[in-house]
């Protein structure tokens, strides 16, 4: 008489179900971070910061529910011959981007736009009619306290450059040289942000040095006392054309803002 011994089948800890907790946790701890560090600045509107913050929230009270449960779970184990579900991508795949994603925000920071950017989405010295428009401006401020985001919205109401000449300005931006300028020129640059960094587009006002403008080097933060004037300089888009030009008397080079962006 033969006698047959049966191997039970082997039992493996099931991988997938702590890849999703890793994924939720990591993206709760990173969007809270932003929120916490004020990086969210760099990202997106101030008006989602609330959403984000509570978003992130949910995601820790989400992966802290499912740790919970899982270390509860007695059928965390399971057997090496159970059929596979059928799905678009490999089982964990999806988990493991979110993961890695996550990590990779965590480690990196992200960085202010810069002039290239600046070059690429094309600058301009009014707020285009297709964009969402800014908040309100008040005309009765003096001039010399507009920022430069004033400046743009003042020459939005009304683009007539003559009426705006031999005004004190006080400004700061980050320096972007635009190819078609002569070299005593550089334009004084601010990102608007209507949702967020993937929508930003540049705004800025050309600047007349009395020195090169290889002093300043592009994506270096000035602040900028001067006057304006009115002179005709060439543009890719328009040809020559009439602009209110910021005469510099005093350049003074600041630290990146906390806060870089117009909304």
């Amino acid at each position: 008489m033969t006698s047959t011994i049966r191997m039970k089948p082997r039992k493996s800890l099931d991988l997938l179900p702590i890849l999703d907790i890793l994924a939720i946790l990591a993206w709760g701890i990173l969007l809270f971070k932003y929120w916490l560090t004020g990086t969210l600045r760099l990202l997106i509107h101030p008006n989602y910061f609330g959403l984000v913050l509570i978003t992130s929230i949910f995601l820790l009270i989400l992966g802290t529910i499912k740790t919970a449960q899982f270390i509860a779970d007695k059928n965390r184990f399971r057997k090496k011959e159970d059929p596979a579900h059928l799905a678009l991508f490999p089982p964990g795949v999806g988990s493991t981007l979110l993961l890695t994603t996550a990590i990779l925000g965590l480690l990196i920071a992200p960085g202010v736009l810069t002039s290239q950017t600046a070059l690429q989405r094309g600058i301009s010295e009014s707020l285009p009619e297709v964009r969402s428009q800014p908040e309100a401006f008040r005309l009765s401020v003096k001039s010399e306290e507009r920022s430069l985001i004033d400046w743009i919205r003042t020459l939005n109401a009304y683009p007539e450059p003559e009426a705006y000449v031999d005004q004190k300005v006080k400004v700061s931006g980050f320096v972007v040289h635009l190819p078609q300028l002569d070299d005593n020129y550089l334009m004084i640059t601010r990102f608007i942000l209507t949702c967020c960094a993937v929508d930003a587009y540049p705004v800025a006002l050309p600047v007349k040095l009395e020195t090169s403008r290889a002093n300043y080097p592009p994506d270096t933060w000035l602040e900028i006392e001067g006057t304006t004037i009115v002179e005709t300089l060439s543009s890719n888009e328009d040809g020559d054309k009439r602009q209110l030009v910021i005469a510099a008397k005093s350049l003074s080079k600041i630290p990146t803002p906390k806060d870089p962006y117009g909304y």
